[in-house]
């Protein structure tokens, strides 16, 4: 049930200037960019797509327009996660009717929940979702919990819709531990941009990237060479985006991924509080990066 395999994107989501609301015409522009550009997967509505600030119909809006205008050129995956298991099984349920080709399920934030809480709200979320494929989504340094892996392999185990992980923990002993306790039967996907080919190297698929919002075709190729095999290629390229990654990520995401957008000529928009504007002496340093990678001239 792999979702896809590669570069996926931790798509922005693009807002007007005078009312915030969502610039869909704007959206369908980086869509395109993004698929015209190698790009293997549109991860819409997750933390980089400032999911947290918006609606819930605005949520399912912007999901839905993205299914509706990809047309299957390439797998949607839309975020579907929350921390009341409720809401996270609402939107998970109408997400899979809109078409979505996976689901993207966060740790649940602030109540966060024990490891056999943890389990009963993915399965609950996983049996809400009429099979659609289940990716979760580890991210401790914004959730303030740790899917621990022998949790994500009972929930690979037990459940059958639960195909894959996003670790974003950092921590590759956890990596390591999840795909041994799993005998590799899961979907591995790298939630950081800086170590996309140590993961690879474990059995990962690829990237939910953000830096693939500027630089979709060298991500791509990165994680094409790994699954070739071509190690010192894809390691190469990991080196070469690293000054990119780090100045993507010098204040909180997506601020600089909406400001590199933004200095691509593309209308990103303005972001919504409490995120602000990138400090001058940051955004200088970003575009700079982004010349020195030739994304700019």
């Amino acid at each position: 049930m792999s979702v896809f395999k590669s570069a996926g994107v931790a798509i922005i989501t693009p807002f007007k200037e005078d009312d915030y609301s969502v610039n869909y015409d704007a959206f369908a522009e980086l869509i395109d960019f993004q698929i015209d550009n190698g790009t293997d997967a549109i991860i819409v509505c997750g933390s980089t797509g400032e999911a947290a600030t918006m609606t819930e119909q605005e949520h399912l809006d912007v999901c839905k327009f993205c299914i509706d205008y990809t047309k299957k050129r390439v797998p949607v995956i839309a975020g579907s996660g929350s921390n009341c298991t409720q809401t996270a099984m609402n939107l998970s349920k109408e997400l899979a009717g809109y078409g979505a080709d996976g689901l993207l399920v966060i740790h649940p934030y602030y109540n966060k929940g024990t490891q056999n809480g943890l389990y009963k709200h993915f399965k609950m979320v996983a049996d809400a979702s009429d099979g659609c494929p289940i990716i979760l989504y580890n991210v401790p340094s914004r959730t303030g919990g740790n899917i621990n892996p022998e949790t994500v392999a009972r929930l690979v185990k037990e459940v059958p819709n639960i195909v894959g992980i996003k670790e974003a923990s950092g921590n590759i002993s956890q990596i390591v531990k999840i795909m041994t306790l799993t005998d590799g039967n899961i979907d591995l996907y790298s939630g950081n941009d800086d170590q996309v080919v140590p993961l690879m190297s474990m059995g990962g698929l690829g990237v939910i990237s953000v830096v693939s919002n500027i630089a979709p075709r060298a991500v791509h190729d990165m994680c094409e060479k790994m699954l070739a095999g071509d190690v010192k290629g894809a390691a190469q390229i990991q080196k070469d985006t690293l000054d990119l990654c780090e100045n993507l990520f010098s204040e909180v995401n997506p601020i600089p991924v909406k400001k590199a957008v933004n200095l691509m000529g593309f209308n990103a928009g303005p972001l919504r509080m409490p995120l602000t504007e990138m400090e001058d002496a940051h955004a200088k340093k970003l575009e700079e990066a982004m010349r020195n990678f030739g994304i700019l001239k």
